[in-house]
């Protein structure tokens, strides 16, 4: 079946199989390796991406239900220019990452709870988080890094 959508700004169009999952389509048809098999449960986060602006773990959706005019981001799609993005600089500088397999969930993740709350609360971000698993940092580095990424934001205003 033919899915198109948008991949990190990029049209894609693409075969996909009907049973194939949008994981396995991201990671294995189009080589975004950032987007992580974990669980294949949507318990963990690790394959989370953007669709259309809101974090959904992509082990849960077929990629024939991609859309045309569906928008996906995933880490790869952050970075401008070879440019690092505040959010990624503030999880390096506050270390909330560590072995790296998490973080890309969990980048996205602080990004769609900063584009909707660009001040969020300690217990705002512990919310946003609740189905990302990390078993590195202890979460207290995640917090901190998306404080500060926060604060990198409104500096950049």
């Amino acid at each position: 079946m033919r899915v198109q959508f948008k991949l990190n700004g990029r049209d894609i169009a693409e075969e996909a199989e009907p049973y194939e999952t949008l994981l396995d389509f991201l990671r294995e048809r189009l080589n975004v390796t950032s987007v992580k098999k974990g669980c294949d449960e949507g318990d963990c986060g690790a394959c989370t991406i953007l669709l259309n602006g809101k974090p959904v773990r992509s082990c849960l959706l077929l990629a024939v239900q991609m859309r045309e005019g569906d928008e996906i981001t995933t880490v790869e799609g952050l970075a401008k220019q070879g440019e690092v993005n505040e959010i990624q600089e503030a999880f390096m500088e506050k270390y909330g990452l560590q072995c790296g397999f998490c973080t890309p969930g969990m980048i996205l993740t602080a990004k769609a709870l900063l584009d909707v709350n660009p001040q969020p609360t300690v217990e705002e971000i512990k919310d946003q988080f609740e189905g990302n698993l990390c078993r590195c940092t202890g979460y207290a580095q995640i917090i901190e890094s998306v404080q500060r990424a926060a604060e990198l934001r409104a500096g950049r205003r």
